[in-house]
């Protein structure tokens, strides 16, 4: 069963392909994936990365945790599947965009 983190602040110019580079430093990379804007295609500064196993995920969160990457500091952490809090909230204090 593959391990899954957060990767945040990634540089922009940040691909699915170097982000698995980086992490393969740290043992074996599942998938590695850089969250896209749907409407634009650009980063937007996140991804996620899933490890072969656990003591590999410990391993990329110490290594990376904190990290310089290209003048961005990463922010590496064991990702929730549904974390505390989770769920969507709304926009401009609960009304939607128009009214």
């Amino acid at each position: 069963m593959a391990h899954k983190l957060f990767i945040g602040g990634l540089p922009f110019s940040t691909s699915s392909e170097r982000l698995r580079e980086v992490f393969a430093q740290a043992g074996g990379v599942e998938s590695a994936t850089v969250v896209m804007e749907q409407g634009t295609g650009r980063s937007r500064g996140f991804g996620f990365v899933e490890m072969a196993t656990a003591e590999e995920a410990d391993a990329a969160v110490k290594k990376f945790n904190g990290q310089d990457m290209d003048g961005r500091k990463l922010r590496v952490e064991l990702a929730n599947s549904s974390g505390p809090g989770g769920g969507g909230g709304y926009r401009n204090g609960g009304r939607g965009g128009r009214y």
